[in-house]
C-alpha cells in the first residue's frame, strides 16, 4: 500500500461534521485535484496529500469554531505527515496549502499546490453537487430554503446563516473570478453555468 493509499485510509475513519464535508467531499476535491495537477504541471503527491487532509478537523458551520478548521486541519496534517516520512518541507508546504484553502480566510495561497488544493475544493462548491451540498448545510443547520420578500437578494444583502438560498450570493456566485488556475477556471464557468440555470428554474417556480 503506497503513502496516499494509507492517508486515505487514515482519512476514511474520522467523523464529517456535515454530510457537505464528509468522506466523499473529501474524495471529490482528491479528484478534482488531480485533474488540475496534470494540467498545471504540479507536485502530485504533495496536492494529493494535501487535499486528502485538508479537512481532517472539520466543524458544523453554526459552530463558533468554524473559522478555525483549516488552521486546526493544517496543524493535524502535520502529525499525521510524519508518520508517513514525509521530509520538513514537504510537511510544510502541505500544511500551508490546507491552511490558506478556506474561502473564509479570503487567502490567496502562495504555492501552485495550495493554489490547486483552493480551486479543488471550490470546485465542489459549484454544479450540481455544489447545489446539493449547500441545501445539505441549509437543511442540518435548519436554515429557511430563502426569503419569502427577497429570494434573490436583489434588495438586501445576502444573509446565508438565516436563508440557505443567500449562499449563493454570497459566496458560490463570486467563486469563478476567484479561481487560480487556468485549467480550475475553465471547469469553474461550466458548474457556474448549473448554478445560474439553476436559480432562472427557481425563479419560475416559486
Amino acid at each position: 500500500m503506497d503513502t496516499i493509499d494509507l492517508l486515505k485510509k487514515e482519512v476514511y475513519g474520522r467523523k464529517a461534521s456535515d454530510s457537505a464535508h464528509d468522506f466523499q467531499h473529501v474524495m471529490r476535491v482528491y479528484k478534482n485535484a488531480k485533474k488540475i495537477c496534470k494540467k498545471e504541471n504540479a507536485n502530485e503527491k504533495l496536492v494529493l496529500s494535501a487535499a486528502l487532509l485538508h479537512d481532517i478537523v472539520s466543524y458544523p458551520k453554526s459552530d463558533k469554531r468554524s473559522k478555525l478548521s483549516s488552521m486546526e486541519s493544517a496543524i493535524e496534517s502535520k502529525k499525521i505527515l510524519k508518520k508517513y516520512n514525509f521530509s520538513l518541507e514537504e510537511i510544510q508546504i502541505i500544511s500551508d496549502a490546507i491552511h490558506d484553502h478556506s474561502f473564509s480566510r479570503n487567502k490567496i495561497p502562495t504555492t501552485i499546490e495550495g493554489k490547486i488544493l483552493q480551486d479543488a475544493d471550490r470546485l465542489d462548491a459549484l454544479g450540481a453537487i455544489g447545489i446539493a451540498r449547500v441545501f445539505a448545510v441549509g437543511g442540518f443547520e435548519k436554515r429557511s430554503f430563502y426569503s419569502v420578500q427577497d429570494p434573490f437578494c436583489k434588495n438586501r444583502l445576502p444573509e446565508d446563516k438565516i436563508w440557505t438560498l443567500d449562499h449563493f450570493y454570497r459566496k458560490l456566485l463570486k467563486l469563478e473570478s476567484l479561481m487560480n488556475t487556468k485549467s480550475g477556471r475553465i471547469e469553474a464557468k461550466k458548474r457556474t453555468k448549473v448554478l445560474k440555470d439553476f436559480l432562472i428554474q427557481l425563479k419560475k417556480e416559486i
